[in-house]
């Protein structure tokens, strides 16, 4: 049976690594699940989300010309569109990469000039909350040594 990229195919896990997980596909062949492909969330063990046996579905990424097969269960579940774009963090902040952020949902209105200037006040703001933060931690500019 020849493997396709962007076939969805159940495999069993047959082996867990630090980096990935080991699936065994139709076939007899076997693919690796990168870490960063097993969920849409930090996976910081795989061990935490996969057990050996487990039965998951898989998509095919790539096919290498040696025959490694890349494969990836998180882009094997169908999401709504709005669900595939952006980050989500531990503390519930989304990042949608502009959109339903205050200024930068307006940002594509703006002219250059605007978007610049406004990065530029971001910027400093951010350099001088983290020079006051660690100008004291570190000695800082005149700070005295005893």
């Amino acid at each position: 049976m020849a493997i396709e990229v962007g076939a969805k195919l159940e495999g069993k896990v047959t082996g867990i690594t630090h980096f990935g997980a080991f699936v065994e596909l139709p076939g007899g062949v076997t693919g690796l699940v990168h870490i960063s492909e097993i969920a849409d969330n930090y996976v910081k063990d795989v061990n935490d989300h996969l057990k050996l046996d487990d039965k998951v579905t898989v998509k095919v990424i790539n096919v290498d010309k040696d025959g490694k097969i890349g494969l990836s269960i998180r882009q094997a579940v169908d999401k709504p569109a709005e669900a595939r774009t952006g980050r989500s963090y531990a503390d519930g902040r989304r990042d949608d990469f502009g959109r339903g952020r205050g200024f930068r949902n307006q940002a594509s209105k703006l002219s250059f000039e605007d978007k610049m200037s406004r990065f530029l006040k971001d910027s400093e703001e951010r350099i001088s909350s983290l020079r006051k933060n660690t100008e004291g931690k570190r000695g800082g500019r005149g700070a005295r040594r005893d």
